[in-house]
């Protein structure tokens, strides 16, 4: 029913940048929060960042000041610009949105994660 679709990472040294990238498409009503999630080789998955569809953010210690999330609402979509990158970095990204579809389900969504390196 509900697609979500991330793009953007790979390999990077320390102190590059790269923009993911995550559209959302199929039988969508409404979108209400859109968020990027990480894991790292054995570590819990964790929040990186959100934001609401009024565009309210929250952002993790970690990546605060380094990162910034967007939306695009008409397109679904959901950016993460990603400045000052560090080895700790290194994980596989995952887009989440938090949806109503057109048959009037609350879902859950996610990608299929997008693997980010760091390292020189």
């Amino acid at each position: 029913q509900v697609q979500l679709v991330e793009s953007g990472g790979g390999l990077v040294q320390p102190g590059g940048s790269l923009r993911l990238s995550c559209a959302a498409s199929g039988s969508i009503f409404s979108i209400n929060a859109m968020g990027w999630y990480r894991r790292a080789p054995g570590k819990q998955r964790e929040l990186v960042a959100s934001i609401t569809s009024g565009g309210s953010t929250n952002y993790a210690d970690s990546v605060k000041g380094r990162f910034t999330i967007s939306r695009a609402n008409a397109k679904n979509t959901v950016y993460l610009q990603m400045n000052s990158l560090k080895p700790e970095d290194t994980a596989v990204y995952y887009c989440n949105a938090n949806l109503h579809s057109n048959y009037g389900q609350a879902l859950d969504s996610w990608g299929q994660g997008t693997q980010v390196t760091v390292s020189s």
